[in-house]
Order: C-alpha cells, then sequence, then structure tokens
C-alpha cells in the first residue's frame, strides 16, 4: 500500500468482506431465546444413541439391580437411571476424578466418565491474571460443552449416563513420567465387566480412551462404541464487537474423511441438514477461535457419524457423534474398544501428527490456498527470530519483495501521472464543468504521452488475495495469541495500548497522500481522501496489535518504495 488508493481499495475490499461476514452473523437466522434464565446445573439431556440405528432413541431400561444411576451435584442423592426419553438433571455434586499434566488439568465425572472441565495450562484467558486458564469444557448450561463416550447394547452395557467406580479421585502425572491411566470400573449383574481408561501422555493434548471389557456371563456380548461432543450454543455467541477477531473465526462442528476432505457444518444448520455419513480414516470435531475438541477413532475403523439438535428450555444443544462398528465377545473371552480426544489448541505444526487432516480445524476459508504458505514462512522466521512480532515485519519484508516489480510499475504510472497533474489542472481550468469535454482531452493527453491511468490498478488486483490471506494468518493462528513484541507491546493478539502502531499507520498514509497524485478528483473527493488516514487509525486503534504491525510496516515499506521511485522517475527526466 505505497500509496493511498491501493491501500484504500485493499482497506475496503477486506472491510467488505468482513463486513458480509457481519451480515450474516447479524442477520441470518438466530437461536430462539430462552423462555427462563437457565441455573448454573449440569442439565443433560439422556440422548444414548441406539444400537440397532442412528436415532437418538434410549437404551433400554437397565436391569432394576443395576448400581449405574445418575446423582444429583447438589443434594448428593442417587435417582433411578431415567427411563427412555425422559431427561437427567445432574445438579453439581456427583463425584468426579481429576487429572493434571504438564498441559491439562481434567475433571471426568463418574457419571459415564464424561470429560466435563478441560483446562489448558498453557494458555491463560488473560495476562495480567495468569492463574486463571483456558477452560474449553464447561458443565454450565448456557455454555455447557463436554466430552461423552459410551457403549451400546440391547445388552447391560455403560453408557454416558452409568455410573463408573474409581479408587482414587486425583491423579497427576509424576516427574520423569511419560504418561498417567486413569481407570474406571463398571460391572452389570449378570457379569460383563467393564474398564474404561484414560490415557494421558507428556506434552499431549490427545487423549487415549480405551474400553475393555471381560464378558463373564453366559451369553455373548455383542455391542458398539458411541463417542460424542455436545454443546449449548447461547444466543450472545458473536458478542464481541466488529473487531472481536473470535466473531469471523468459524464456530461449529467439522468431520474429516479421506474422500470429502474437511466439511463444516454450521450449528444453526443442523436442525433441517443433519450431518449423517459412514466413513473410516476420519473424525468429528467442535470448533471455536484458537481451540477446539475432536474425537479421532482408530483409522481402520468405518465409523458412522451424525449430528443432532436436542431442544431444551433453554438454548439448544448440538451433538456430534460417531459410533464404530459392533462386536461380538463370547462368554469368557475379553474384547477393547479405543478412541482418542483431542482437547486443546490449533498447534499447526503439531496437528497433522495426532490426525490426517486435522490442521483443517485451523479456519482461513477460501484463502487456505494462499494462508497456509504463508503462515509456513511465518513460522520459519519465527524459529530463526524468537518473536512473532518481528517475524510479521520480516515477512511483511518478504511480501514487498516478491511483488516489488509489479508495485514498480505501479508507482511508476503514478509518478507519471503526477507529473502531469499541472496539465490535467490546466484543462479542468479550460473546460470547467464540461466534464465529458475535459475527459475526452484526458485521454488523448494520456495517450498522447504513453501513460496509462489504469497502470496501476492490475498490481493492486494480484496483492489483494495475499494481503487478505495474511491477515487470516494473524487472526487465526493461536501461536500468536498473547505473543509479546517490543516495550509497550505484550500481547499481539490484542490492541496497542497506546495506539502507536495505529498512529505510525495514520503517518505513513498522509505522507503517502503527498506523493499520489489525484488527477480529476474535484474538492470534495479531495477532502474525503484526506480524511482517510484519520479513518483507518480510528478502524485500527481496536484492531490486534499484530494486524497493526503488518499493516503499519506495509504502509511504510510502500511508502518509501513510492518515494524512491518517483524520485527517480524525477531524476531522469
Amino acid at each position: 500500500m505505497g500509496n493511498l488508493r491501493p491501500a484504500l481499495i485493499i482497506g475496503l475490499v477486506l472491510l467488505a468482506y468482513t463486513l458480509w461476514i457481519e451480515w450474516q452473523k447479524d442477520y441470518g437466522p438466530q437461536p430462539v431465546a430462552p423462555s427462563a434464565v437457565e441455573s448454573t446445573s449440569f442439565a443433560e439431556t439422556s440422548s444414548v444413541p441406539s444400537h440397532d440405528s442412528l436415532d437418538a432413541t434410549d437404551l433400554p431400561p437397565p436391569p432394576a439391580d443395576e448400581t449405574s444411576a445418575a446423582m444429583t451435584r447438589h443434594s448428593g442423592t442417587e435417582q433411578d437411571l431415567p427411563l427412555a426419553g425422559k431427561t437427567v438433571e445432574m445438579k453439581g455434586a456427583s463425584p468426579f476424578v481429576t487429572v493434571k499434566t504438564d498441559v491439562l488439568n481434567i475433571e471426568i465425572d463418574l457419571i459415564g466418565g464424561t470429560v466435563v472441565s478441560a483446562e489448558l495450562l498453557a494458555y491463560p484467558v488473560v495476562l495480567k491474571n495468569p492463574e486463571i486458564k483456558v477452560n474449553l469444557f464447561s458443565r454450565q448450561g448456557g455454555h455447557m460443552f463436554i466430552a461423552q463416550s459410551g457403549l451400546l447394547s440391547q445388552q447391560p452395557a455403560p453408557n454416558h449416563t452409568s455410573k463408573f467406580q474409581s479408587v482414587r479421585q486425583h491423579y497427576e502425572l509424576a516427574a520423569g513420567a511419560e504418561e498417567v491411566r486413569v481407570p474406571l470400573s463398571w460391572e452389570s449383574p449378570d457379569g460383563l465387566r467393564v474398564t474404561k481408561t484414560f490415557i494421558f501422555k507428556r506434552d499431549r493434548y490427545d487423549i487415549e480412551v480405551r474400553y475393555q471389557l471381560t464378558n463373564n456371563s453366559a451369553a455373548t456380548w455383542t455391542g458398539s462404541r458411541y463417542d460424542q461432543l455436545q454443546q449449548s450454543v447461547p444466543g450472545d455467541e458473536d458478542s464481541g464487537g466488529f473487531t472481536n477477531p473470535g466473531r469471523y473465526s468459524f464456530r461449529g462442528i467439522g468431520f474429516y474423511s479421506p474422500e470429502d476432505k474437511f466439511e463444516k457444518v454450521k450449528f444453526k444448520d443442523i436442525a433441517e441438514e443433519p450431518f449423517k455419513k459412514t466413513f473410516s480414516g476420519g473424525w468429528l470435531a467442535m470448533i471455536q477461535h484458537y481451540f477446539f475438541s475432536a474425537w479421532i477413532p482408530p483409522a481402520n475403523e468405518e465409523v458412522t457419524y451424525s449430528t443432532q439438535e436436542i431442544k431444551t428450555s433453554g438454548w439448544p444443544r448440538y451433538i456430534a457423534r460417531g459410533i464404530s462398528p459392533p462386536q461380538k465377545i463370547a462368554p469368557g473371552d475379553r474384547g477393547e474398544f479405543s478412541s482418542r480426544l483431542y482437547v486443546g489448541p490449533k498447534l499447526q505444526d503439531r496437528l497433522p501428527e495426532v490426525a490426517p487432516g486435522l490442521e483443517h480445524t485451523v479456519n482461513y476459508g477460501i484463502f487456505t490456498i494462499f494462508s497456509k504458505p504463508l503462515f509456513w514462512l511465518l513460522e520459519k522466521i519465527h524459529n530463526v527470530v524468537g518473536n512473532w512480532g518481528w517475524a510479521i515485519v520480516l515477512l511483511t519484508i518478504l511480501v514487498k519483495g516478491a511483488f516489488f516489480k509489479l508495485t514498480e510499475a505501479q508507482y511508476k504510472s503514478m509518478a507519471r501521472m503526477r507529473k502531469l497533474q499541472p496539465r490535467i489542472d490546466q484543462l479542468k481550468e479550460r473546460y470547467g464543468d464540461d466534464r465529458q469535454r475535459m475527459s475526452q482531452a484526458m485521454m488523448e493527453m494520456y495517450k498522447k504521452e504513453k501513460v496509462n491511468p489504469l497502470g496501476g490498478c492490475l498490481p493492486i488486483v494480484v496483492q489483494i488475495p495475499v494481503f487478505i490471506a495474511l491477515y487470516w494468518v494473524l487472526l487465526e493462528s493461536v501461536e500468536l495469541r498473547q505473543a509479546p513484541f517490543i516495550l509497550w507491546i505484550q500481547n499481539l493478539s490484542v490492541k496497542d495500548p497506546y495506539f502507536v502502531l495505529p498512529l505510525l499507520n495514520a503517518g505513513f498514509m498522509f505522507a503517502t497522500q503527498r506523493l499520489t497524485p489525484a488527477a480529476g478528483m474535484d474538492p470534495l473527493q479531495r477532502k474525503m481522501m484526506s480524511m482517510m488516514p484519520l479513518v483507518f487509525s480510528v478502524m485500527f486503534a481496536f484492531f490486534p496489535a499484530g494486524l497493526v504491525l503488518y499493516w503499519a510496516t506495509n504502509a511504510g515499506l510502500s511508502l518509501a518504495q513510492q518515494y524512491y521511485i518517483t524520485r527517480k522517475i524525477a531524476a531522469a527526466d
């Protein structure tokens, strides 16, 4: 953006793009507000998929003497397992197991072995209070987000409403240990023993969940495993204002298969078009800005995936589910099911190692083809300089270098236009308000002087996708979240606290304006153009510092390049 017009064009295209997203969010279908304020209880719908179909019908009621039960968290009293179609509310006091590793602090509810809390120890909510960590999961009604799993069978089997037993309430990854195992046990009256084991490993956000079954009954047991993520979506999910980066990041459900690759499903579309496909080598996920959770089955397992909306008295809840093929376990034999639960950040260099295609959870949208190589380059630069702010500066320099020839042609055209400005002013005096004759005279002059007034447009058009792609890289990359730069900028993902970068960018834009020819502009247009640096400065004052750093660096480099080319052409003539 070495002159004001390219800056305006690129900025307005970016602004129009974000406004379009904003319009979609503000005027698209919205969740229906609840009739009453939800309590902070964990009010879970007993939606257990059936063994024979993917409809959300409950399993047959268990035997009367089965120990599985739902417990309320406030009273601590037990209730019978709900019958099909009823709702169970777990209000906050059933026992749970805590697990702490070097990167996670997890709470597992013994009702179903459900993961109900997941603190990411390396990611504080705000830098000013580093003790409070990002918690991806929650029991809270309006913001409930949990990871459930269980077994499906027409015979007794533990699902996410069954109560497990644990010998300990707290586990912690020991110093020097590579993993910690958390076994939960369940047993049916007829002799089916199930151990549900969570396996946590050092420096990893994926957790293996393994079911080991021993059939001590007199009949062959047949059943499947299911994994599901359940989340309620409040009506204010897009709050935070125009400059909140999280508003433009995809929030919803994602499915990946080797054939169809990554498919995004918006929460609001589930009721009208539920997702239902069967494939192997894939996974399901619920995604938000910077973080996500995913269930990843074994690669060779053909899993049936589906979505479901649950209507409640409060905000609607959405389920993304996968069901494995059934296994048969003869009397006296053993069987095993396993899958992995990922709960953590969108670390782009590590996600492909966890599962194929998992890097698609980073939402670059239609600009992925440009954004991915730009992030790769940004990361390589960071590995050398060790600072994301300087990596942004150096990446901007490299991008400007790649487009040097294009921008050189653009600035040469504008420099020639600037030299013709006195003659254009004479034409305006000669023809006055006769704009048609003036335009004809100007075109004749351009043709005679071999100047193309549109000569600078092509370089701008070519660069726009790259600039917007880089915008999305800086917007979406968790690696830049809370990353420091220098001095007063200790967090590139929030606004510049002293507005130095927006003011610096405004200075570059004002200086650029002095070099930019204004051929054919009337006084009102000139006045509007002169106000644009101020308008951009006010807008950038509330954008994340990393984005403004890129924009100001690019503006400064472009100003220097235009000044050099303009002086060079003036000296040659």
